[in-house]
């Protein structure tokens, strides 16, 4: 078995190590067990997407915290920032998620809160992965009298709803804008609609039909091209397509045209310096965000600083420096006087708020950011052999270097959740940037 934790938990194929049974059992043992010894009674919040394989992993999970005493309250199809938020609301000692995010779904994973709403650290992680390999678990069962019990949360979804109305602004209402939505047939599917509808909004949905296989199958976050088309199609304000758990936001102006998740920071950011609520006047994104973000703080009086990639990393960074605001250029926008993770549809309505404020559209307001060409290439890699360590994949990244000068920039990186290298390059012209991350992919 290779390393458990990843980027953004554990992620794998569905039905095969470490994404089966046996393993989600064995987690909801650790978790249980790591966090018993702090506090007793114990409960757990389990939350899932709409994966076929994630009614599977759910009862794994909670079989595991119930067979070391602890109580596994299962909220559902819920998302993930709707699991960090029931977590607190109950006064859980912890939240799991079995989801994978943007993933297609053949895969699935499984994310750990602490009782405060927060991801856990490295160092808890790397905890609960020892207490799996070194076989500490094994025999470790309470017995039957001491054994907690798993229960449902019906109406975790609209407890949820209730939590999102109100980081909306009390003195707006959206009456008269008109939205598309795109959950992507995944977990906001049985929130979005309803919340946005409650608020004001002219809603209508799209892929919101999830049937177990159709999650983030060509929709959502990383396929938001139907999206663009129903609201050209629809004259809508805006579109907002989220990913399989909800965490992340990809939106479409009203001409059509996708913004960002640097664009959307920024626009965020903004809005929060305009109110003096930005504090420190700073906010953080991840290395892999655009240059132009970098350009657009500077012109606004915004400091940035750049973290590693990964939400975790962000949030990490925002806490150490006392930033309010931060995100990645995927959608991972985090807005802690709201949350304490990233929530899709919490940073939807908040750039709802700045376009009523600013009364412009919203491409008005993402045109403060000048998006320079990126181009990201994903190639399969059977190891992840360090990079510094490859001769002819440092000079061509060189080389590369050298042409552009100070013009652009190359990144390249392995995915934590997937046997992947990313390689990135971002320049001034489309065609020249595309044909170096070409080049460097071919090498890779």
């Amino acid at each position: 078995m290779g390393r458990l934790f990843g980027t953004d938990g554990i992620r794998g194929k569905a039905n095969q190590p470490p994404m089966d049974g046996q393993t989600a059992f064995q987690v909801g043992q650790a978790v249980t067990r790591l966090l018993k010894v702090e506090k007793r009674p114990l409960h757990v919040i389990v939350g899932r997407d709409t994966r076929s394989s994630g009614t599977m992993l759910e009862s794994a999970v909670a079989a595991g915290i119930a067979s070391m005493g602890g109580d596994a309250r299962l909220a559902g199809v819920l998302t993930t920032p709707g699991v960090a938020f029931l977590t607190l609301d109950t006064g859980g000692e912890a939240g799991m998620v079995i989801s994978a995010s943007h993933n297609p779904y053949e895969d699935n994973g499984i994310k750990v809160f602490d009782g405060k709403g927060f991801k856990l650290p490295d160092p808890l992680e790397a905890r609960i992965e020892a207490l799996i390999r070194e076989g500490e678990l094994s025999g470790s069962a309470v017995p039957a009298r001491e054994m907690g019990q798993v229960s449902h949360i019906p109406d975790a979804p609209s407890r949820y709803g209730q939590f999102l109305r109100e980081c909306f602004p009390k003195e707006m209402t959206m009456r008269g804008i008109r939205l598309i939505l795109d959950p992507a047939n995944g977990a906001a599917y049985n929130v979005a609609g309803n919340l946005f509808a409650r608020l004001g909004a002219d809603v209508e949905m799209i892929h919101a039909q999830p049937d177990g296989l159709n999650i983030n199958d060509r929709c959502g976050s990383q396929f938001p091209q139907d999206l663009q088309v129903r609201v050209r199609e629809r004259g809508a304000a805006m579109g907002f397509a989220f990913d399989g758990d909800g965490d992340r936001l990809i939106a479409v102006d009203e001409t059509g045209r996708v913004i960002t998740g640097d664009q959307i920071l920024l626009i965020c950011a903004k809005s929060l310096k305009d109110r003096g609520l930005l504090k420190n006047n700073r906010i953080v994104s991840s290395v892999m965000s655009n240059v132009g973000l970098a350009q657009a703080c500077e012109r606004l009086g915004i400091e940035r600083h750049a973290s590693r990639v990964g939400d975790r990393h962000v949030l990490s960074d925002m806490q150490r420096l006392g930033a309010v605001a931060g995100g990645e250029e995927s959608g991972h926008i985090i807005l802690l006087d709201s949350h304490t993770t990233s929530d899709g549809m919490i940073t939807a309505m908040q750039l709802i708020a700045a376009v009523i404020r600013e009364g412009k559209p919203l491409s008005q307001l993402a045109d403060r950011m000048r998006v320079y060409p990126q181009k990201l290439i994903n190639v399969a890699v059977s190891e992840k052999r360090a990079i510094s360590g490859v001769p002819a994949l440092m000079q061509a990244i060189q080389d590369v270097e050298a042409r552009l000068g100070a013009r652009g920039r190359v990144l390249i990186r392995y995915s934590g959740t997937q046997n992947l290298c990313r390689v990135m390059v971002e320049g001034p012209d489309a065609e020249e940037t595309a044909r170096y991350a070409r080049q460097l992919a071919g090498v890779v």
